[in-house]
C-alpha cells in the first residue's frame, strides 16, 4: 500500500506526522484524515498517561504485536521495552506466551493479555489475580492497551506498514 502524499493534507495533519517523528505508522494513518487525530491522541495517552508500570505496558504491547504477527509493532516496542527496563526473559515470553521464567506480575499480565486476545474478556478469577497487585485503574488501562494495540496491529498488517529503513512491499 502506498503512503499518502502528505503535502495534500491540511497543515495540522502534516504537523502531527512530523511531531510524531514521521514514523511510517503515522504517515500511513493519514489515509484516514478524519480519524487519525483521535488515534494519535489515544496512542499518546496510552504511552504517556498509562497507569501501568512502563515495563508491564510494553510487555502487553509486544505480546499483542507478536500474536498479531505485526513486525513493525514488535520492532518499535521491543526497543522501547528495553529502554524502560523490561528484561530479555520477559521479551522472550512475549514472543512465545510461555511465562515460566517471569515474575508474578509479569506472568499474570502476559496470561491476561492472552486471555483478552483469545476470549475478549477476563473472568472473575483472572480479574482477582490481577487486582492482587494492580489497581482498578491499572486493570482498566491494561484492557484498553490490549484493545488499542489490536486495532493498531490490524492497521499495520492490512496496510503492510514497514519499518522506516525498509522498502514498502510491492
Amino acid at each position: 500500500m502506498e503512503y499518502p502524499d502528505l503535502s495534500t493534507l491540511p497543515v495540522e495533519l502534516q504537523d502531527a506526522v512530523t511531531a510524531n517523528g514521521s514514523l511510517n505508522v503515522f504517515r500511513m494513518m493519514m489515509h484516514s484524515p478524519a480519524l487519525a487525530p483521535g488515534l494519535l491522541t489515544l496512542g499518546e495517552s496510552i504511552l504517556q498517561r498509562n497507569s501501568l508500570p512502563d515495563t508491564l505496558r510494553e510487555l502487553v504491547i509486544v505480546r499483542v504485536g507478536r500474536v498479531y504477527g505485526a513486525a513493525y509493532e514488535v520492532h518499535h516496542h521491543e526497543r522501547i521495552a528495553r529502554l524502560v527496563g523490561l528484561g530479555e526473559e520477559a521479551l522472550a515470553a512475549a514472543e512465545t506466551g510461555a511465562a515460566e521464567e517471569l515474575t508474578g506480575p509479569e506472568s499474570a499480565v502476559l496470561a491476561a493479555t492472552d486471555r483478552l486476545l483469545a476470549r475478549h474478556t477476563l473472568d472473575e478469577a483472572a480479574r482477582e489475580e490481577l487486582l492482587a497487585f494492580l489497581t482498578v485503574n491499572q486493570l482498566a488501562d491494561l484492557v484498553i492497551t490490549v484493545g488499542f494495540y489490536q486495532l493498531i496491529c490490524d492497521f499495520l498488517n492490512t496496510f503492510e506498514v514497514t519499518v522506516e529503513d525498509r522498502t514498502p512491499p510491492v
